[in-house]
């Protein structure tokens, strides 16, 4: 029993002297027991596809993809349509910006 106790890892304490220290941490915690809930982001309808007024078109964080012709962006960024019509995406390189467009018929540009 004394060879055990020799053993057992020890720390300088200023008020007992020598004290014994934890070899285990305590029953009951746990560090990984957090997550959140999911936000369900991204391209709802895709380049082509029909779209009624009031459709979402993407939920994103920031602008990540801007609105264009008869699309409208809520205040958390999220692109919808505002009239009837198909999808198309396009990239303007002197502003390098993307845009979400809904045009009345799927040959308009």
């Amino acid at each position: 029993r004394t060879m055990n106790l020799l053993r057992a890892p020890r720390r300088w304490s200023s008020l007992l002297g020598w004290a014994r220290t934890a070899t285990k941490q305590a029953g009951g915690s746990s560090r990984n027991g957090r997550d959140s809930r999911p936000k369900f982001l991204g391209t709802k309808l895709f380049g082509g596809q029909a779209a009624l007024a009031g459709n979402i078109i993407v939920r994103q964080r920031g602008t990540k993809i801007h609105p264009g012709q008869r699309v409208g962006m809520g205040k958390d960024h999220t692109l919808f349509a505002l009239s009837d019509g198909y999808v198309q995406f396009s990239y303007d390189s002197l502003k390098r910006r993307k845009y979400a467009n809904v045009f009345p018929t799927r040959e308009s540009r």
